[in-house]
């Protein structure tokens, strides 16, 4: 037998103390000075880990919790039987209670933001409306397809099709679609998507055509006795991106806005505008006399945001990644390297505003980066609104913001995602006087 180094190896078994729930949605364990990344466990708990991963030199490894020693007394009864260890990997906190749950996610934020931005904040994760049990909320699931024609969903870090009845996160109208009672030969993959308005659809991938669907956007915000109310249809592509909740996208706008309280007049930027969701209520709130920017790199996004948009006298949308808009060179926002040799520096957009009254940043989950952080602080806005589906990308761009001279008025986080480890938040950053 060859001698398989140091260490632990894939599919050793050992007893460990699990002892903080970390960002990634899984917790942390040691064995022997590795550090080992437990998934389907809880903080407090002893159990039997698996090894699934040996990370780089061995410093750390993955497993799974196949055996539970000491419970702790957050752990339930997994509601879905498809979850678990080798399972289907698209939630993994199934066996936790939902407000335990949120007790973890809100302990991810603040520990990101102390060790990523030096902030102590008070986090709490507040339920997103229409959710009571965690359950039956996914209006978008992407179905795997094996090569048999066979939809299911992957195993957790695997390409594996685990075949389930149906997916207990999702919608009804996801449910009613019955994507994996049928087979789909020649098909890598289907989205079942069940819009707020209209019929579910279900589009297998690849697709020649891709329909659309309609979202209704119902949210108000402000004092209690005269709220503002805003209401609208957005057109979206069945595959775009929208919020995955169906209370999501209300719950976040008007979080956003409440905290910006966007006066008539005044100039918005809506930066990673998507298909223009706070582009249209910023647009209803500076009014005739104001002015909205909306910066979106997706050209389907922009297609749509453009021609629903184009009756507003006062909404310009730019088709451009938000760095290029501002004339900055692309990096890596992962390694934070520029550009490959060769590559031109943008030309900064004639369409941005020099200075600017209110900033909403929605980026993708890998954040805005020191340079867009940069650059909207270059415009002196009064408040920045920033939307955040990552913690650490949140706390990253904090500390830019810090650094820059804002400091955090403001902040809420949404449990927009239960039975999983993600969590959204809406920060909202002002000049810092002092």
């Amino acid at each position: 037998m060859p001698d398989r180094g140091p260490g632990l190896a894939v599919g050793d078994e050992v007893e460990v103390e699990v002892t903080a729930f970390a960002h990634g949605g899984h917790c942390v364990a040691r064995h022997d000075g590795q550090v080992l990344f437990v998934r389907h466990t809880l903080p407090g708990e002893r159990v039997r880990a698996r090894v699934t991963e040996v990370g780089s030199g061995a410093r750390f490894v993955r497993a799974d919790a196949v055996g539970v020693v000491s419970a702790s007394p957050d752990r339930v009864e997994p509601p879905c039987p498809w979850s678990g260890p080798g399972a289907c990997g698209g939630c993994d906190l199934q066996h936790v209670d939902l407000a335990a749950q949120r007790r973890l996610k809100a302990g991810v934020v603040r520990e990101q933001l102390r060790r990523l931005a030096g902030l102590d904040a008070e986090v709490e994760v507040e339920p997103v409306p229409g959710d009571a049990d965690g359950l039956g909320w996914r209006t978008r699931v992407e179905f795997a397809v094996d090569p048999a024609g066979r939809a299911g969903l992957r195993r957790h870090r695997s390409h594996e099709v685990v075949r389930v009845d149906t997916c207990r996160i999702a919608t009804p109208g996801v449910d009613s679609l019955a994507v994996t009672a049928r087979t789909w030969p020649g098909v890598e993959a289907v989205d079942a998507v069940a819009p707020s308005v209209g019929p579910p659809v279900a589009v297998a991938v690849p697709a020649e055509e891709v329909p659309e669907v309609t979202e209704r956007v119902v949210a108000a915000w402000g004092p209690s006795g005269a709220p503002t109310r805003f209401e609208h249809d957005f057109t979206v592509s069945a595959r775009g991106f929208w919020q995955v909740h169906p209370g999501a996208a209300a719950t976040f706008l008007a979080a956003a806005m409440e905290g910006l309280a966007v006066r008539p007049g005044e100039r918005a930027l809506d930066l990673y505008s998507g298909v223009g969701l706070f582009a249209a209520a910023l647009s209803d709130a500076v009014g005739p006399d104001g002015q909205v920017v909306a910066v979106e790199a997706d050209r389907d996004a922009v297609a749509r945001a453009t021609a629903d948009l184009a009756g507003r006298g006062n909404v310009v949308v730019l088709g451009a990644r938000v760095d290029d808009a501002f004339g900055l060179p692309r990096t890596d926002r992962r390694r934070g390297r520029a550009g490959g040799p060769g590559r031109r520096r943008p030309t900064r957009s004639p369409l941005l505003p020099q200075r600017a009254d209110v900033v909403v940043l929605d980026p993708p989950r890998t954040g805005a980066g020191v340079a867009v952080v940069g650059a909207v602080t270059d415009l002196r806005p009064r408040v920045v609104a920033y939307v955040a589906c990552d913690p650490a990308a949140l706390a990253r761009d904090t500390a830019a913001l810090l650094e820059r001279g804002y400091r955090l008025a403001a902040l809420r986080a949404f449990d927009a995602f239960p039975m999983t480890h993600h969590v959204e938040c809406v920060a909202h950053f002002v000049p810092d006087a002092g």
